[in-house]
This record gives structure tokens, sequence and C-alpha cells, in this order.
């Protein structure tokens, strides 16, 4: 994979990962590193980056929308109902990952949800605290550049499995925070960055509640 710009067809520069394949594309110019603030869609993206754990996301993108329809749009209300007989038609379920132990973490992350929005508010505003400060943060020219875990991705990692969340480490964590736009980890040069950071500006995140115990 190319570690720095790739100039694609479209005369467009791209992240190197971004320009390997169609659905990269699409999702690296619309979706990675754009603010997203919905606690249904936040849920969605920790669940999906813990089934992607030992395998590319490319496989994970493709599966996305099977995995939507297999968990109900990731409705943490709903997901959190679910008993071992949704667990085996999930494992029954080959348009997604069918690996038990991911599965039922799914399961348990949709009732940290539930837990999470009781205690702070939402999901969001939770996982939006721990948003590093974004003056200073130098800009990547360089895919090597980018870290595979910070500190906020670890205090990130902590909160999470604290509030009961599972495949949440801390370079998980960080791959969430750079895919919902806690993080701008576009290249130098990519032409989606700018447009990123306006987003993220722009985007309106939900206060933390106070909580104490």
């Amino acid at each position: 994979m190319e570690m720095g710009l790739v100039k694609g067809d479209d005369g467009r520069r791209r992240c190197g990962w971004g320009a390997s394949t169609p659905d990269y594309a699409a999702y690296h110019d619309d979706e990675w590193g754009r603010p997203v603030t919905d606690d249904v869609r936040l849920y969605e993206k920790l669940c999906l980056e813990g089934f992607q754990s030992g395998l590319s996301w490319l496989t994970i993108l493709r599966k996305r929308e099977n995995f939507r329809a297999a968990f109900d749009g990731f409705d943490p209300a709903v997901v959190a109902g679910y008993t071992e007989a949704d667990v085996e038609r999930l494992l029954a379920d080959a348009g997604i990952v069918r690996h038990r132990g991911k599965i039922t973490a799914a399961i348990d992350n949709a009732s940290a949800v539930l837990a999470t929005q009781e205690r702070y508010g939402s999901l969001a505003a939770l996982v939006w605290s721990f948003e590093p400060r974004r003056r200073g943060r130098p800009v990547p020219a360089d895919l090597r550049e980018l870290p595979a875990r910070t500190d906020e991705s670890v205090a990130l990692s902590k909160e999470l499995k604290r509030m009961g969340f599972r495949f949440v480490g801390p370079t998980t964590a960080y791959a969430a925070m750079q895919s919902v736009g806690l993080v701008n980890d576009h290249l130098k040069g990519c032409h989606v960055r700018t447009a990123c950071e306006a987003d993220r500006k722009a985007a309106a995140v939900p206060e933390l509640v106070s909580s104490s115990g």
C-alpha cells in the first residue's frame, strides 16, 4: 500500500489506502474522518471495529449492509434485548462475520450504550470528551506517521471498558477516533482533509452530563 498520497483517475489526491479500491475511495471521501455524533452510528462503528479485528476493514465494509440488517440497524435498545436464539441466528448468517465472541460482544456493547446514555447523557458525549486538542496537532504527510494508539485512545478504551464495552482496546479505540472524526488523519494535500476539518468545526457535539460514582 502506498504510504503517501495517490492521484486517482479523477485527478484527486487521496491517502494511499483510500485509493486502493472503489469501496475504499468512497469510504475515504465521504465517511472517514467526518464527525459522527449520533449514538446509533457510534455504536455501529465500535461494533464493526471489533468485528474487524484480525480482518481487513474492506471485508467489513463490504459486509456492512448485511451487518445492519442482521443487527436491526444497530439500534442499541433492540440489540440489548437479544437472546441466545439471536446469537444462533447471527452465527448462521453467512452475510456477516460469524464469530461467537464478537457477536456476544456486540450485544453486550448495546447494553453498555444504554448504561452510558443513562450516566453521561449520550455515547457521543462520552466519546467526544476524549477528543485531543486540535490546535498544534501535526498534519501527517505519510501514513507511517500515524500512531496506532494515543494517550487519548488509551483513556477512551479504559472508560469504555469500565462502562461494559468489549473489543475496545486502545488500538481499536484510535481507529474509531479516526473514522468518526475525533481526529483528522487525512494526509497533507489529501483533497478531503479541508472538508473534514470544516465538518469537524461545524459539528454539534453533545455536552457531557456530570456524573458521580
